[in-house]
């Protein structure tokens, strides 16, 4: 990763987006939702993950994130895109029900030819390039891009019915994550 978008302060918050290579829309099954969530979760529990608002759309995630500084937050991301890239192949792999199951797998085959680092499958593009939201202002600015993100795609009406975000959180309801509010 070019020294540009290392995370370097670790008591900042940061928005990242992570995207699927060639913007495949993988995650229009809740199973491999629920992979995501399930991955976050352990990274909270057991790497010092924070997440302040996050939201999964069809082909890329959108998060704000911290750390409380039990394992570096770029060591917590690379294992992160690790684990799940292995995790979803897999379960794109086991899916009997997914028609598209071929079509997913050559283009994640041919992503990873053109590349060092992967040797089969290539599931998430390479960068993330990390902000750091250093005021209020860039924060809030932050949550309305992640909540308004499904909104945007006409995918609901407003933000907090959109069950793969944070913006219920937001809007004094619990959502499928826990999550630590920005100040």
């Amino acid at each position: 990763m070019s020294e540009k978008y290392k995370i370097r302060d670790a008591d900042k918050i940061y928005f990242i987006t992570f995207a699927v290579v060639h913007w495949v829309d993988v995650f229009t099954r809740r199973e491999y939702n629920d992979l995501l969530i399930e991955s976050l979760q352990y990274c909270q529990q057991k790497k010092g993950l924070e997440v302040y608002a996050w939201v999964i759309m069809s082909n890329h995630l959108h998060l704000a994130l911290g750390t409380t500084g039990q394992e570096p937050l770029n060591n917590i991301i690379r294992d992160f895109k690790k684990y799940t890239s292995v995790a979803l192949i897999r379960a794109i792999q086991a899916n009997e029900q997914e028609s598209r199951k071929e079509w997913m797998l050559a283009i994640f085959q041919k992503a990873a030819e053109s590349s060092s680092k992967h040797q089969k499958y290539q599931f998430w593009q390479n960068q993330y390039h990390p902000v750091a939201l250093l005021d209020n202002s860039k924060q809030q600015r932050c949550l309305d891009y992640i909540h308004q993100n499904p909104v945007k795609a006409g995918m609901v009406a407003e933000a907090e019915h959109y069950v793969y975000s944070s913006a219920l959180d937001y809007a004094s309801g619990k959502g499928l994550l826990p999550i630590k509010f920005m100040e």
